[in-house]
């Protein structure tokens, strides 16, 4: 064949292969599945879901993580969580988007984030307490329903946006989550807004007001990301360590070689080890 003819058919070859592709059947993967969602307000959400393997732990249920924009995350936690037998009974319910994006912008940025003023509301914000309503009042529930979980090992997973709405929903609903995992969260965020709702927290805490034992937040951050968000996690985490007294524990980690996109998938492992190793006895 000459040179000219085995281009042409390359180029044929690649060209069926794109064709074939464009039509192909997306992957499922092993061991998971999905659901379809409504919000209260009709809004839709992609439910994945690793399922649990082995017989119901001696606990009487099964660990749950809840994972927030699963279109991104959703395959490597799965992936890691499978490749290890002792993590094999844990149950990751991932919460995304029916899209085709690993980051729907728009949809996250209305249920990650605070009330915004009118002339800052584009795109859409300010859904956050309508979200956690859609993850205590609908999805906890059905999950609840479809499996025995243990109600003593049900955490938290969220980076950027979704790292400062986890810390949120300590702050304000911390009888929903044992373990909440922040991964680069977004303190700076509408002029740290979080602050104020840290410090309705521990004034909660140091009037007696919450149960915090057996409560953990762990915060991890890549030392590529901006100096100053690496300083507001890490002062974050020295304020939270005087509540160690009413049971919460609270860690920071710095992550080398990491910057913001990159250390959600480099962590996961170290993620799972710690919420799989942690519980109430």
């Amino acid at each position: 064949m000459s040179a000219l003819n085995w281009l042409r058919s390359a180029v044929t070859a690649l060209l069926l292969g794109g064709l074939a592709a464009a039509h192909a059947e997306p992957v499922n993967l092993d061991g998971s599945e999905q659901w379809l969602m409504k919000s209260a307000e009709g809004r839709d959400y992609r439910i994945m879901l690793s399922l649990p393997e082995g017989d119901v732990p001696y606990t009487g249920g099964y660990p749950v993580i809840y994972l927030l924009d699963g279109n991104a995350y959703f395959p490597a936690l799965h992936a890691a969580k499978r490749a290890q037998e002792r993590w094999r009974k844990a149950i990751v319910v991932a919460i995304g988007y029916p899209s085709d994006t690993p980051l729907d912008f728009e949809r996250r940025a209305f249920d990650l984030s605070p009330p915004q003023l009118p002339e800052r509301n584009d795109p859409p914000q300010g859904g956050q307490d309508l979200f956690l309503d859609f993850i205590e009042q609908r999805l906890m529930p059905r999950v609840n329903q479809r499996f025995k979980v243990d109600r003593d090992q049900v955490s938290l997973v969220g980076h950027s946006f979704g790292g400062m709405f986890a810390i949120y929903t300590l702050f304000t609903r911390p009888q929903l989550f044992q373990h909440v995992v922040a991964i680069s969260p977004s303190l700076w965020w509408r002029d740290r807004y979080l602050l104020a709702h840290e410090r309705a927290f521990v004034e909660r805490a140091r009037a007696g007001e919450l149960d915090l034992t057996h409560r953990s937040l762990s915060m991890w951050v890549g030392d590529r990301e901006m100096p100053q968000e690496i300083q507001d996690v890490r002062s974050l985490q020295l304020r939270l360590e005087a509540l160690s007294q009413y049971g919460l524990r609270s860690d920071f980690q710095l992550e080398a070689g990491e910057d913001h996109m990159s250390i959600p998938f480099r962590v996961t492992p170290r993620v799972l080890e710690e919420l799989m190793s942690t519980r109430r006895y």
